[in-house]
């Protein structure tokens, strides 16, 4: 684990609680939860790029990966495996240098291009098997934190990074 260079994310019931929501206007809506921030910024002081890998274009997911800073995003990405195999390749990137947070169907063939999976705790039963961590907390509840922090603790990284991301630890 203390090899992983790029984490790929996953949006709808991963960062989200797999809730889609429209306003009266037609206005994709979506709520993220607020402590996966900390994982963010983590991952992101401890030298690990952010992709962002979703099927669905919405103007709220790329409002939020801005506020995070993220180093990739992608949306409306429909064949996520060949998306992935692509940027592998572009990139020089050995399978090991490579995880990934995903919870569904949509995720799961791509999950087994990377070196360390991990995933919510109501992801579907297929991401759950493969999973090297499962969170005990479920999809836009904190799951992607989680899963960071338990990648960064088990590289003995959490506690250095956290401290100088937030600051005496």
């Amino acid at each position: 684990m203390k090899t992983i260079k790029y984490l790929v994310i996953d949006v709808d019931g991963t960062l989200t609680d797999s809730g889609i929501y429209y306003d009266e206007t037609g206005n994709e809506l979506k709520k993220f939860c607020t402590k996966d921030a900390a994982g963010f910024f983590a991952a992101q002081k401890a030298g690990i790029k952010i992709i962002i890998l979703t099927g669905r274009e919405c103007k709220a997911t790329k409002r939020r990966m801005e506020e995070m800073k993220v180093d990739y995003l992608y949306q409306d990405i429909k064949d996520k495996t060949s998306f992935l195999q692509e940027f592998m390749k572009k990139n020089n990137l050995a399978k090991e240098e490579m995880g990934y947070i995903g919870d569904d169907l949509n995720d799961l063939s791509s999950m087994k291009l990377v070196g360390f999976v991990g995933c919510p705790a109501d992801s579907c039963q297929e991401v759950l098997e493969i999973a090297h961590y499962i969170s005990p907390l479920k999809g836009g509840h904190g799951a992607v934190r989680d899963v960071i922090e338990h990648l960064l603790r088990e590289a003995d990284k959490w506690n250095r990074v956290i401290a100088e991301v937030y600051g005496g630890i």
